[in-house]
């Protein structure tokens, strides 16, 4: 006798059709009416059912349109790679990355004058509330939100590289940009953690109840100093990252 709660059984079965495919990635469940009488339950039930496939990020609903199974177009970004200067780009690494995927990227910007959080102003090694210029990006792939990023630049900075402050993008990328000007990014030290989260960040990356988004805060250094402090907000349901760690050339990759 299972002794689960209805809706938990409600939604543990459809849970296993979204598995094996009698529902796929983008397709409607039956209403709320029809899985009532399937499984001989209210609609308050069955509405709990779905909710609980909602929190667990596989059922996104509209209203006016019931509850559709969510698209896991996963994007693979090599970690490694980005920003890496030996290797071919096209436009700065996101664009790059994006598009030898053989997806679309876009972009928004914005850029500003800001005091550096907490946070920033310890990995830039600058007094706390020092001014920073901060360059914002909202990006998408295939018109679908993808991530958030958000970099700040030391005062100090701007005076060898003006156009920093500059809206809009700069078409080869920043860490080109400064290379050019002889700050040439030698390393970089990456923090990854994940959480919930803010309303302002499930607004603007579209994502439903129970989807974490994963955080890759990156700081970039000169030979002598911190240049950079990058804060980077994927969606946790369409992202994976990857690094590559030694030498690896036993490894065959297939894609």
């Amino acid at each position: 006798m299972n002794k689960q709660p209805k809706y938990r059984q409600v939604a543990d079965a459809l849970r296993r059709e979204i598995d094996n495919g009698t529902y796929p990635p983008g397709s409607r469940l039956p209403s709320e009416a029809e899985l009532s009488t399937r499984f001989d339950a209210s609609r308050n039930t069955v509405r709990a059912g779905l909710n609980l496939l909602v929190t667990q990020g596989l059922v996104a609903s509209s209203q006016g349109l019931g509850y559709q199974v969510t698209k896991h177009e996963v994007f693979k970004l090599n970690a490694s790679r980005f920003e890496n200067l030996t290797f071919p780009q096209n436009g700065d690494a996101y664009s790059t990355d994006v598009t030898a995927a053989g997806r679309r990227p876009s972009q928004t910007f914005r850029v500003e004058l800001q005091p550096a959080p907490k946070h920033v102003a310890e990995r830039l090694e600058v007094a706390a509330d020092s001014t920073t210029v901060l360059r914002f990006c909202h990006r998408f792939v295939d018109d679908v939100p993808w991530s958030t990023q958000a970099t700040h630049y030391p005062e100090w900075l701007v005076a060898k590289a003006p156009r920093l402050t500059e809206p809009g993008d700069i078409a080869e990328g920043t860490t080109r940009y400064l290379a050019g000007l002889g700050v040439t990014q030698v390393g970089y030290f990456d923090e990854i953690t994940t959480r919930m989260p803010t309303p302002e960040e499930a607004r603007l990356l579209e994502v439903g109840a129970g989807v974490p988004v994963l955080l890759w805060m990156r700081t970039g250094y000169s030979d002598e100093r911190p240049i950079r402090c990058t804060v980077t907000t994927f969606r946790g349901d369409l992202n994976q990252m990857n690094y590559e760690i030694g030498d690896l050339s036993a490894r065959e990759v297939s894609e």
